[in-house]
């Protein structure tokens, strides 16, 4: 959860503000281990806002029991554990882009290495520093698919699907904050959404407390989405094992590539690869970001950082 707005959190009920003749409404809970809040204009739109929060909840509800790793009653613990499941609609999406996105990246991004995570010690178990025949056994089982985990792609992929049913609705201005970020349209200021890039530096476990840069969406529909190694990390006999690993060869990153912020099309692309461009580094990064017309991408390094010509950062 890199990515803050510039807005303060509210507090977890419907809340009301009204700029330029236009009703913006906030709907705040819980959701996947932390809070969601979701911003939209209600300008022309008819569905009641108690229907749309109930809606909201609903979905968030039905994802978690789909894809939840930290659910142990969701088709996702359940197949890890061993039985046959029906996969749900979500749980078919996210495989099926999964896929996709593994092929893209040339395997940087893969949900099949579970197993990987797990035996790092970042995964669901509490392991860490495997042995080589760990991390080879590790790998082998991430080949035969035995252990998913969607913790890279969820968030995004939950913000689309509350975005779908908030164009469903009429819905033309929204931001879409579950973790990872959704945004179209104008902010109430009639600009467009303005996202704040924390500063990458170990320590900074308050989103939006130290801010290195302000992404503003000019009112493009769109995901961003930041991934880096300085939240989630432990060091041992003075050495920093951070959660990104490379699922190609079962070790964690060691470049200096602090955090990659990546603007795409869907959230759960810019989720998908944000992960992916940790795990390529700094320069197969760019490179990849540069071969794709339709991302943008912000690159922290320890010796400065690299945007893309379209990536639109404000003064």
């Amino acid at each position: 959860m890199n990515l803050r707005k510039i807005f303060s959190i509210l507090s977890l009920t419907l809340l009301l503000s009204a700029c330029s003749g236009d009703r913006y409404v906030t709907f705040s809970g819980y959701a996947q281990g932390g809070t969601y809040n979701v911003k939209i204009n209600m300008a022309g739109v008819r569905t009641p806002q108690d229907e749309i929060a109930a809606t909201i909840d609903s979905l968030l509800t039905d994802i978690d029991f789909s894809i939840s790793g930290y659910n142990h009653n969701s088709l996702l613990s359940r197949r890890n554990a061993g039985e046959d499941i029906v996969p749900d609609e979500h749980f078919a999406a996210l495989l099926d882009i999964s896929e996709k996105y593994k092929e893209m990246t040339d395997g940087a991004f893969d949900v099949y290495s579970g197993p990987l995570f797990d035996i790092w010690g970042f995964g669901f178990t509490a392991d860490s520093l495997p042995s080589p025949e760990k991390i080879e056994q590790a790998l082998r089982d991430s080949r035969e698919g035995k252990t998913l985990n969607f913790n890279a792609i969820a968030q995004g992929y939950s913000c689309d699907v509350v975005a779908r049913y908030l164009y469903s609705i009429g819905v033309q201005d929204m931001l879409v904050d579950i973790g990872e970020i959704y945004c179209d349209g104008l902010n109430p200021s009639g600009e467009g959404w303005r996202i704040g890039i924390d500063n990458p530096v170990d320590g900074n476990n308050s989103p939006g407390k130290d801010i290195r840069a302000i992404w503003s969406s000019e009112g493009r529909a769109c995901g961003i989405v930041t991934s880096g190694n300085y939240r989630k990390f432990y060091i041992k006999d003075g050495r920093k094992y951070a959660h990104t690993i490379d699922p190609r060869t079962g070790y964690p990153v060691q470049h200096d590539l602090l955090s990659a912020t990546i603007v795409a099309p869907t959230a759960a692309e810019a989720d998908a690869l944000a992960t992916a461009c940790m795990v390529m580094g700094p320069e197969k990064a760019r490179e990849f970001i540069e071969s794709r017309p339709d991302i943008e991408g912000y690159l922290i390094t320890s010796e400065g950082v690299w945007a893309s010509s379209g990536f639109r950062l404000e003064e």
